[in-house]
């Protein structure tokens, strides 16, 4: 052998000792890849519901699917860029936790499948072309959060029986943009109830002590508060003590921390549901001939220390059907 040549012999050695890393480098690269956009911040409940639900469908992390997750903490901007980190990386589905999460990814790809869960308001956002039909590369789940306004001011009227205002606490739209449709959606709700309406709509916890005060100021007696500012509850809910309003939400876990009630989807079964969508796509599904799913049950929790507190008799009628009474 002369110098920098192999004999034979050690090529077929060398080949064999690198067919292992070929195959596995094979194998890694046909592994499906999804790419999941949560708009909070870690820890969050979404992760293990959404592995419930592949783990159902026989799916296993290393074996026959590889998902990244990215938490945006509420910020459009992160979204953004993780959305287009996304289709730098070439994954196969984008699953997209809430509006925000779903404006952008939608933003960085049109060919990309995205899937919904949830999405608040995908009709009124046009991020969807009708239910049935979705059109484009989006399909998913809704969870109807700006659609059911009335069902809300009708669970505050049975709690506060003189109901004559209220107050809504959401988003600008440049902080994102479901607030403007979920605060649509009550105040038709409540023109319809013959109820004072007051919206109030600011960019960050900042802004919360002022929005009180001009709540209390309009005279509100109960303010509905949109699920964008959960991570915030607790000062929420002392601003809502010191002024003696009756917050409701879409999120149990504030009515268990001092909120009047709460009314909302199950969003565990939906982050769960999501999985569904992406075993579909990815055995050859196209997004626009997946109907989107919404909810057909909306639980209810009531925190009966705050009913106390704010004086009020909660009936035996309501209390049977709330799906939680919190002592």
């Amino acid at each position: 052998m002369r110098f920098g040549q192999l004999t034979r012999r050690e090529l077929i050695g060398a080949a064999a000792a690198a067919w292992p890393l070929v195959a596995q480098a094979q194998q890694s690269r046909k592994l499906p890849l999804v790419g999941v956009l949560v708009s909070a911040s870690p820890p969050h409940p979404f992760a293990d519901a959404f592995w419930r639900g592949l783990r159902a469908l026989g799916y296993t992390e290393g074996q026959n699917i590889k998902v990244e997750f990215r938490y945006t903490d509420g910020r459009s901007d992160r979204a953004e860029e993780f959305a287009e980190e996304f289709v730098r990386l070439g994954v196969d589905v984008i699953v997209a936790h809430y509006a925000i999460a779903v404006s952008a990814a939608m933003a960085a790809t049109r060919t990309i499948p995205i899937v919904m869960a949830p999405h608040g308001a995908p009709l009124q956002l046009g991020a969807i072309d009708s239910l049935a039909r979705p059109g484009g590369n989006v399909t998913g789940l809704s969870n109807m959060d700006a659609e059911i306004g009335g069902k809300r001011l009708q669970l505050l009227r049975e709690l506060i029986p003189n109901l004559s205002h209220i107050a809504v606490l959401a988003t600008t739209p440049t902080t994102s943009l479901f607030g403007p449709p979920f605060v649509e959606d009550l105040r038709l709700a409540a023109r319809d109830a013959g109820i004072g309406f007051e919206p109030i709509l600011v960019g960050g916890p900042s802004e919360f002590r002022s929005a009180f005060s001009a709540m209390d100021k309009a005279g509100a007696q109960a303010v509905i508060i949109q699920l964008f500012f959960d991570p915030y509850r607790a000062i929420l809910i002392d601003l809502a003590t010191k002024y003696r309003l009756a917050c409701m939400s879409g999120s149990r876990e504030t009515t268990a921390a001092g909120g009047l009630v709460s009314m909302a989807a199950s969003l565990p079964e939906l982050y769960e549901r999501a999985a569904f969508y992406v075993d579909k796509i990815l055995k050859g599904a196209k997004p626009a001939d997946l109907p989107v799913q919404q909810p057909i049950k909306f639980q209810v929790a009531i925190n009966m220390k705050t009913a106390r507190v704010l004086d009020l008799t909660v009936s035996p009628t309501l209390l049977a059907q709330a799906d939680e009474v919190i002592e």
